[in-house]
């Protein structure tokens, strides 16, 4: 006697890697047709509907990761041990570095960009004053970090999905 649902159990077993196949070719097509916006593969950060593509201008070389720190929309919490929200880190690329980074929602935020050339997972900083010994930069591009940064000099409006900004990074 044929058993029915083992037979057809078999059939979407074997049919199960061709569909998810069919589906990643398909997804990409329907969601341009009906303007869904999905994520560029490998965005970094916890995975969210928001997400931000980063261009990291002037990076001096391949060694090492960028890290980019996210902060909340709070002066109190910028810059401050366990003040932001998370820490993601990409390849570095040598002039430009490119990355798509996940946001928990529409918002504002803050972003703190360093190249861990030495892969120490730590920004290294000289002098009594904690300048930093390696690339850095942030959302905003200030123009000087010589005294204390202002918040509000790098606060970022990322109103929607899937737009873009520029960092550029700067070395001592």
């Amino acid at each position: 006697m044929i058993n029915l649902s083992e037979s057809l159990r078999k059939v979407r077993v074997a049919l199960a890697p061709a569909a998810t196949a069919c589906l990643a070719l398909l997804m990409p097509a329907l969601a341009q047709a009906h303007a869904i916006h999905l994520p560029p593969p490998g965005c970094a950060g916890p995975a969210s509907d928001t997400w931000l593509n980063i261009t990291i201008d002037k990076v001096r070389s391949d060694r090492g990761p960028i890290a980019v720190t996210v902060y909340p929309d709070d002066a109190r919490k910028f810059l401050i041990d366990g003040g932001s929200l998370y820490v993601a880190r990409v390849p570095a690329h040598p002039e430009k570095t490119r990355m798509c980074l996940f946001l928990p929602h529409p918002g504002v935020y803050a972003l703190a960009v360093y190249h861990d050339e030495d892969n120490s997972g730590a920004l290294n900083r000289v002098g009594p004053m904690g300048i930093p010994a390696e690339g850095f930069g942030f959302s905003g591009n200030p123009n000087s970090i010589e005294s204390l940064l202002e918040f509000r000099s790098v606060r970022l409006a990322v109103p929607r999905t899937n737009l873009s900004t520029r960092i550029r990074l700067r070395y001592p």
